[in-house]
Order: structure tokens, then C-alpha cells, then sequence
């Protein structure tokens, strides 16, 4: 209980938060910084962890339903060096491993820039466990850069599901990020999701306010 109630709390913060900057920015969106990280599918927690074992919300993340677990593995490439990693909630039907470029090259393959559960052809690797370790044959992506909307928040800003969009980032490293992937669903929360490459590159940091510019359509 105490756990959950730090949830809703930390939720209902965020919200607040955010309604402030919209006031004052009503056409911007608040980026979230991705870093390195993985989902499981059942059996692999259970392979992983031991059977029966329940990961362990942390911290929720800006989507619904969504959170950092405690629990962290290790997954290791074709160099062999193990990258410790962070597990996210809730279980997936499939098991995921989303990296930046930097942090592929570390593990020694490069995978390609997909969406999230696309996942066909991509390399596999090892992850490693408290209580086993796992060799998957396809799951390791660098997530595409793409921006969570609910269908109010589509309207407001005159995009679409699967649309194409850029946002401008000011700062002294500022910038434009292109292909950008509007994702519009019920249960989302304004959020533009890129990894820590690009937020390094533009200086950019978690919640900072950025400009959506429409670019092309895709459908």
C-alpha cells in the first residue's frame, strides 16, 4: 500500500506540474529522457529472478500503468562485457532490450531504430540474473523518437496517430529533432520520448519544454 500511495502521489504531482507548464507554453511538449533498458516476458522473469517472482515497482514513468522496477540484470553482447540494465514494468508478451547507439556499440552490435514491440529480425544477446541468465534470439532495438499523446492532445496540437513531426530545442546546443512519431492512444500522457544520446546532443534535459513543428504525414 505505501508503495502505491507513493504512486498516485508522485502521478499526481506530475500532473500538477505539468498543467503549469502548459499554461505557460500551451503549444509545447515535456521531453522524458529514456535511458538504457529492458522489459520481460513472463517465463523470462521466472528464468531470471526464480519462478513465481513478482518485480518490484520503484518509481512510476510517465505513462499509465507504467514503472522502473528495483530489480536490474546484466546483458551482455558479442564483446562480452556485461551492461547493467534496469527492468520496467508491467510484464511484456515479449521480451525487449531498448539501448541507445553508444550503448550498442559497448555491447559490441548494432541494432536498428524501430518502434517499440517491433522487434522481428533485430540481434539478440544474453541477460544475466540473480538466479539464471536467458539467450534471446531477437529483441534488442534503439527506440525510434516519438511522442505519447492522448486524442484531446492529437486535436489540440492538429496531428495523428502515426504522423510525422520535428521539435525545436533552445539552449546553446539547441536544435530540431526530425521523425518524430505521433503514438495516440486513450491511456497516454503528453510526453516526447528520445534516449540519451539525443538528449545529450541537444543538451536536453527531463521535463524541459520543447516546440512541436508539424512536418509530414505518414498515413
Amino acid at each position: 500500500m505505501a508503495v502505491e500511495s507513493s504512486i498516485v502521489a508522485t502521478v499526481t504531482n506530475r500532473i500538477m506540474e505539468l498543467f503549469e507548464q502548459l499554461e505557460e507554453n500551451p503549444y509545447q511538449v515535456p521531453a522524458g529522457v529514456s535511458a538504457r533498458h529492458l522489459h520481460l516476458q513472463r517465463d523470462h522473469v521466472d528464468a531470471l529472478f526464480g519462478p513465481g517472482y513478482q518485480l518490484t515497482p520503484m518509481k512510476p514513468l510517465s505513462q499509465v500503468g507504467q514503472y522502473a522496477c528495483q530489480e536490474t540484470v546484466e546483458v551482455i553482447g558479442p564483446k562480452g562485457k556485461p551492461i547493467k540494465m534496469r527492468v520496467l514494468g508491467p510484464e511484456r508478451k515479449r521480451t525487449q532490450v531498448e539501448v541507445s547507439l553508444s550503448d550498442s556499440r559497448n555491447l559490441g552490435v548494432i541494432p536498428p531504430v524501430r518502434t517499440s514491440g517491433d522487434i522481428a529480425g533485430s540481434p539478440g544477446l544474453t541477460i544475466r540474473g540473480p538466479k539464471g541468465e536467458i539467450t534471446i534470439s531477437e529483441g534488442l532495438i534503439i527506440p525510434d523518437r516519438h511522442v505519447h499523446m492522448t486524442p484531446a492532445d492529437a486535436a489540440w496540437f492538429g496531428v495523428r496517430d502515426g504522423e510525422r513531426v520535428s521539435f525545436q530545442a533552445d539552449g546553446e546546443k539547441g536544435g530540431i529533432l526530425r521523425n518524430v512519431v505521433v503514438r495516440v492512444t486513450d491511456q497516454s500522457w503528453l510526453d516526447f520520448h528520445i534516449d540519451t544520446d539525443d538528449a545529450n546532443a541537444f543538451q536536453i534535459k527531463q521535463g524541459q519544454m520543447l516546440t512541436l513543428i508539424k512536418e509530414r504525414n505518414t498515413k
